[in-house]
Formats: C-alpha cells, structure tokens, sequence
C-alpha cells in the first residue's frame, strides 16, 4: 500500500494502508498459474498472528467462492461464502472465522454424499478491534462449508458513495478496502496473512454498475449487472477487493490499462503512460510479473489511501494524478508490491517492513531507471527526513523492524517511518555493502524461493543469512544486520543521501527568511513536486501574515490541486493565523478524503478551541464522503483534543 507522496506524513501513523506496457516477449512470461509451484507455509515457523481468530494450523482455508449481490440502497453486500478447506490437526472439529459487523443467516457443510446440511455456529460478542469470532461445528471435518450471511451499511472494509460524491454526479459508488484487517467486515473468513487462498466469484449488481475485483477482469466486458471472476494465484486475505461504479476502461499496454470514471479516465491514462516501462524494469530486476494483467483502478478522492496492491487491479487515489508524473512513484510503489507483498507476504503485522521497506525500496530502484537518479534521491531524503520527525523516545518499541509480542496494539498503528522507510533503508545499506549486481541476485533469489508464501522477519533472516552473510564473508557481520531488525532508531552504519536540488532549494528557503526575498522565477520554474515539498518543509514552525501573503501572492499555494502541497501549506497557515486560506482549505477537506493529505491539517486544527470548531464544522460536512477509516481517524483526533481540552487562541 501507498499512503503517502514517498513515505506518509510523519505526523499520520502508518496505516495500510501499500500498487503496463508494451507486452513482454512470451518466452520472457512466468508459466500459467496452474504450473506455477507453490511451496507450503510451515505455520510452526512463524508466530501466531493475534489479530485474528483463525486457526490455520488446525484447519485451512484453500479456497474461496463468493456468490454475491451489490444493494447500493440498502449499502448492503448479500449472499454466500463457500470455503474449501484443508484439515491439518486429525482432532480438530471447529473452524474458526473472523467477521466484523456481519449477519449470518445460515451455515451449512457438504457432507461426504454432497448434501448439503445445516452446521451449528455461535458469533461471539464484538471485541472493538477484532470484532466477533465465528465458531462453527463441524463434527465430521466437512471439505466445504458455505455461509449465508449480510454486510452492515457502516462495514469498516466498504465505502457507498452516493452520485453527488463521484466525479460524474451520475452513479453510486462502492469500493473495498481490505488491508490490514477489514476484509472480514464484508466476507467472513479466516482474516489472516497466514493463510492464502484462490478465489472465484459472481456478482451481481445494477445493470448500469460496472463491477471489478481483484481478479481476471475483462477490459472488454459488457456491462450488464452480471459479473464472473476468478483468481487463480492464492492470496491472503487483505487482498480481496472489490468495486462497483460508473467506470470504463482505456488501455495503456497488451496487458495494463486504466479503469476510472469517463470524466477521469484519459487523464489517467496520460498520467500513467509509463506503467508498462514500470513492469518492463522491475521484471530485468527481480524476474518475470506472475499475475497476468496490471491494470489500475482510479477510485473517487474518498480513498483513504493513495494506492492499495489488489493483485491485477490496483486501486489508486486521484489526488496523485497532477499532470506532470511528479507522483506516479505510486504506481511505481503499488507495482512493485505484485513482488514484495503479493508474491511474498509478511505473516503476521509485526512484520509489516517485509512487505512496505522490500517494496518501498523496489519501488526506488524503479523511479531511478525511468526518471533518474536524482528523482529517487529526493524522494528517499523525503522519506528519511519525515521518519527523524516520527521517530520519538514515546514510540520506541515501535522502530525496530521486527516489532516484539504485544508492542503493536492495532495492526494499524505500525510506525510509516519504520516499516515504509527505514525497511527501505536497510536494503539500501545491504545494496550498499554487496554491490548492486550480488544484492539484485539476492533478492531475485528471495523472492523465487518464497513466492506464494507467507513468511516471518526469522525466515527472511535466515535465508539471508545463508544467502548473502555467509556466501559473501566479511561484508556484513551480523551484529550489524540485526541491529536494524531488532534494535529502535537508524544504525549509525546507514548509508546517507544527499540531493543536489535540495541544496539549491534550501539555499532559496534561506535566502527568503533572511532578507526576504522570493527566490528567482528562472530557480522555480524548474521545481516540481518534490522541490515545493522540499521548500515548505523546511519553513519555520510559523511565518508572519505578511511572509504569508508574500508566499502565497507568488506561488498560489492557497487552492493548490497538488495535495502534497497542500497538506503542508494548510497546516502553516493554520499554525500561522493565516485566515484568507481558510475557505479553500475548507473545500479540501470536504472534497478529499485521503487520510495522509487531510490528517496533518486535522491535526494542526484542533490544537486550538477556534481550530477545533472549525474542524467539527468541516467534518460535519465532509464526513459523508470519508470512508469510515479516513472518518475513524478524524473522530479519534478530535476526541482526543476535546478530552484534553484544546487550550485558547492566542489574542
């Protein structure tokens, strides 16, 4: 997943959220899913995952087939759940689900003569975090089971859009959001990363509803409210997806093109032009791309996130699309999870770096073959200067990359800095150590000998230790490497970067605060995303109204389209008592709900009595067009500041 420009906010924590061409010659494909081998997950190798009820050393969830009908009035999923299933403890007689918010109507098991009969179930009161465990009999170890059951309209994994909150004002609009464990609010099942599965389903839906999934969507299907998918590579849980809406397809590549409302679409498909380039480097690196088509799914600007992975359809923020390219590094970042993440997932979230650092890390090596090196230098001096701010002595337990029992509270709350960044970095220093020609081997290596698997932090440990540490002596001693597994903060061994356009835009920064003058229009003509973001960074915690007006008369920052700038520029003038971006500010709020672009001007708001007011007031309105994490996130702030009584503005 990918909630940030580079990295997130360091004043968001991490939340998962996590991402085509010109075809490859044939020879070059992976074999079809069917050929493809897929090793079997040892469970006693990893640790149990305690944000799930499931037992999957007991019993094993091997495939899934959904039968399902989209009800936008009622905001309702309905239908059944059909489970194959692996039973691996001989004494075993209960299979155990997660579900969160959902009503079960009836649970039936095959019987060895086919039949289907009624099974006994018992759901558990809702834990507030896990929500309620589904415990079913089964007696005679059934291979299949199948639940009839019902979402809630508030379901914390699916966002119901009504026509007035798409771009097109024509249709409602619903998409899912499944990472980390919000899958089980709209399937029950076994919510787990230590447990993967393939997946068929048929949908049904309004006539006029285009329905996609994370699956073997059909460029060329007719929309007709009758929907078939399959997925033949297993997943974990937290990549099923789904949407349904307004959407129309235009191609980028033989096997990658752009779904997106009409309004939206051409302009996504400029902007992602270099999708198949993306695919074409990251397959020279680290092997062939495994999961068929790569297309992209632009969703309305409620999207929590800026990308989520969904395996053949990423599901991807408008908010990135600025018309230069200046953040398509999410694509960059979304792709390369269909590597780190998809192909080989982390097993429990206290190893999340296995996932983001590996792909944040790709994902840099990809932005430097297509838009050079000095791109991928700002973008990581971005990222490391925002994990200074975030690194705290408060969240220490949270900083070694592998996070011990009982320090990660929600699998939410994992540091961006830790598992975005720092992940990042320490490949970066192994790179650093071996050479770019060994580390790539390395990692080709990696993730073959555990594609389709989910594995630990001690697994990846182990084989790199087999497979670089002892293979190349001398290089990396292991003290050195386990300090950035286990111990809090960045390794004083860590490579450093330096960016030769930063200096020059620090240079300008500088020059203004001291003497007032605005740097030269020849200097930011040349400025992209990066630099702006670069610039505004380093300002001073408050400026004066009159450096305010002087800002924002030359840059127009105030109404900015680019969110990057803008959840950087609305919490200095918060901060600032710069009340003419009040208005504009307002309208950002309520039209994006990105959570890493709206969380910092929440957070600078209601700081202050006047600042929180004017936050209740705007998500009041907004509020109706968050999805419900982006809305659990804005209530938490302001409680928090309610509890703790947010002091007076300064006269």
């Amino acid at each position: 997943m990918r909630p940030r420009l580079l990295l997130l906010s360091a004043i968001a924590a991490f939340a998962f959220a996590g991402c085509a061409r010109e075809s490859a010659p044939a020879a070059d494909r992976a074999a079809p899913p069917a050929a493809q081998p897929e090793a079997a997950m040892s469970t006693d190798a990893v640790a149990r995952d305690e944000f799930s009820y499931a037992q999957p050393d007991q019993v094993r969830t091997t495939d899934l087939g959904l039968e399902l009908a989209i009800d936008f009035d009622k905001k309702q999923i309905a239908g059944t759940a059909t489970y194959a299933l692996e039973w691996l403890d001989p004494e075993a007689t209960q299979l155990l689900l997660d579900t969160r918010d959902l009503t079960i109507d009836k649970v039936e098991g095959a019987g060895k003569d086919g039949q289907w009969a009624p099974l006994r179930y018992a759901l558990a009161d809702p834990d507030p975090l896990l929500g309620s465990k589904l415990t079913i009999q089964t007696p005679e170890r059934n291979a299949t089971v199948r639940i009839a059951y019902r979402t809630s309209p508030e379901a914390s994994g699916l966002q119901w859009l009504a026509p007035s909150m798409t771009q097109g004002k024509r249709q409602p609009f619903m998409f899912s959001q499944s990472q980390q464990i919000h899958a089980r609010s709209w399937v029950p099942l076994q919510d787990t990363t230590q447990v993967r599965f393939t997946y068929s389903a048929h949908v049904t839906a309004p006539k006029d509803t285009m329905v996609l999934m994370s699956a073997d969507n059909d460029p060329k299907a007719v929309r007709d409210g009758d929907y078939s998918f399959t997925m033949p590579q297993k997943i974990p849980s937290y990549l099923l997806a789904i949407a349904a809406g307004d959407l129309v397809f235009k191609p980028i590549s033989e096997r990658s093109g752009v779904w997106a409302e009409p309004a939206m679409v051409d302009q996504a498909q400029k902007e992602f032009e270099d999708t198949e380039k993306m695919i074409q480097t990251a397959e020279s690196l680290y092997g062939p791309y495994r999961w068929g088509r790569y297309d992209l799914l632009v969703l309305p600007p409620s999207f929590p996130y800026g990308g989520m992975e969904n395996p053949r359809l990423t599901f991807a923020t408008p908010t990135v699309i600025v018309g230069d390219k200046s953040l398509v590094s999410l694509v960059a970042h979304e792709l390369a999870h269909s590597w780190s993440g998809n192909l080989v997932t982390f097993s429990t979230s206290r190893d999340a770096w296995l996932n983001e650092g590996l792909t944040s890390y790709v994902e840099n090596r990809i932005v430097e073959a297509l838009y050079g090196e000095e791109r991928a230098n700002m973008e990581s001096v971005i990222a490391r200067e925002e994990l200074r701010e975030e690194f705290t002595d408060a969240n220490k337990p949270l900083q070694p990359l592998v996070v011990k029992p009982g320090d990660l509270k929600d699998p939410d709350e994992n540091l961006t800095g830790t598992v975005y960044t720092k992940g990042a970095w320490f490949m970066q220093f192994l790179e650093h150590r071996y050479g770019r020609a060994d580390f790539d081997a390395f990692l080709r290596g990696y993730f073959d000998h555990f594609a389709f698997q989910s594995i630990s932090s001690a697994q990846f440990a182990q084989y790199a230790k087999a497979n670089l540490l002892d293979k190349h002596p001398g290089k990396v001693d292991q003290a050195e490497f386990d300090a950035w597994l286990y111990q809090p903060g960045i390794p004083a061994t860590a490579p450093r970067l330096r960016s030769q356009r930063f200096s020059i835009v620090d240079a300008a920064r500088i020059a203004w605060t001291g003497t007032g003058k605005l740097p030269a229009s020849v200097v930011t003509s040349a400025w992209g995303t990066q630099e702006w973001v670069r610039f505004l960074e380093g300002m001073p915690d408050t400026l004066s109204a009159e450096q305010m007006a002087a800002l924002d008369g030359a840059y127009h920052f105030t109404g900015t389209a680019n969110g990057e700038i803008a959840q950087r520029w609305y919490p200095l003038a918060v901060r600032s008592g710069y009340h003419a971006a009040d208005d504009a500010m307002a309208a950002f709020m309520q039209r994006v709900g990105r959570r890493k672009l709206i969380m910092p001007i929440y957070n600078a708001l209601v700081k202050t009595s006047e600042g929180l007011q004017f936050a209740q007031r705007v998500f009041a309105q907004a509020r109706p067009g968050y999805h419900p994490i982006t809305s659990g996130s804005v209530e938490a702030a302001i409680a928090k500041a309610q509890a703790a009584g947010a002091p007076a503005d300064p006269q």
